[in-house]
């Protein structure tokens, strides 16, 4: 298998800088991170960025199917040409935020299909929420990320980094470090630090939702200013109906202090929150 180096200097690529375009160049962690996927014949695998192809090719030799994404229109012309032989690789051309995980087949079993990719740092965050909103299809992926796109992700209540991705993510699936990656790694070296991380979708979320859609909105409003409590984040909650009195009321309910900042609830309390601000609504005269 011919590395990412000899592929860059046949085909004289130049990493776009406007696609966040950095190649994992280093073939053992290449071949950890295959490892990772523990993949076999059953598996269908969307890899989200196949770039040049070699991390495609490695997990080609162990998964029954591989569908690579990719943007770059001049990369995807050296994956049919560095890939052409290979009978069980679909490559797509095709922005990941648009792409429709739903559609993707896998055959006659029930798996779900796995996700892995080297994503690009500047929308790592929109791809996570991609991915969440499709779980419904998606078993588990492992992403190579920002180092500190993954400490928020793997951020606990009360630390600064935690946020809303947290939270949310959180709300859906597990999720676990699993190496760093040296900027040496890569060509061309991002000035950061990388780190490979595993989601794993839970089968049920761990708070059964009314309304995910409501959920979400709950989260982004308690986050809106992170130096005020809850409570007063509540206040401009997108929810006119509901009056001040309510929401200290349906808090104290559920035994959640409204003094205290989001960067301190955990995920499921935000879920039981969500749920009982809309039993709250239900009760509202129309």
């Amino acid at each position: 298998m011919d590395s990412v180096r000899e592929i860059i200097r046949r085909y004289n690529v130049t990493p776009r800088k406007s696609l966040g375009q950095s190649f994992l160049a280093d073939a053992n962690s290449i071949a950890e991170i295959v490892e990772m996927g523990e993949f076999n014949r059953a598996d269908t695998v969307v890899e989200i960025g196949a770039g040049l192809g070699v991390m495609t090719r490695a997990i080609a030799a162990q998964a029954g199917k591989v569908i690579a994404l990719e943007l770059d229109r001049g990369l995807v012309a050296i994956l049919q040409n560095e890939l052409k032989e290979v009978s069980n690789i679909d490559i797509v051309q095709t922005d990941v935020l648009k792409y429709d995980f739903s559609t993707v087949k896998i055959g006659s079993n029930d798996n779900k299909i796995k996700v892995t990719g080297n994503i690009p740092y500047y929308i790592s965050s929109p791809i996570v929420f991609q991915l969440i909103d499709n779980r419904h299809v998606i078993d588990r992926a492992i992403l190579t990320v920002q180092e500190e796109v993954a400490e928020r992700l793997l951020a606990p209540a009360g630390s600064r980094a935690y946020g809303i991705p947290t939270v949310i993510l959180a709300m859906y699936a597990t999720i676990t470090p699993r190496r760093t990656l040296s900027p040496q790694q890569f060509f061309p070296s991002p000035r950061v630090n990388s780190m490979v991380i595993e989601i794993k979708f839970r089968p049920v979320p761990l708070v059964e939702l009314i309304d995910p859609a409501f959920f979400r909105l709950v989260v982004r409003t308690a986050f809106g200013k992170r130096r005020k409590t809850l409570l007063n984040n509540l206040k401009t909650l997108d929810r006119p109906e509901l009056s001040l009195a309510q929401i200290v009321r349906t808090l104290e309910e559920i035994g959640i202090d409204g003094r205290k900042r989001a960067e301190t609830i955990e995920s499921a309390d935000f879920g039981r929150l969500a749920n009982a601000l809309l039993r709250t609504l239900a009760k509202v005269p129309k």
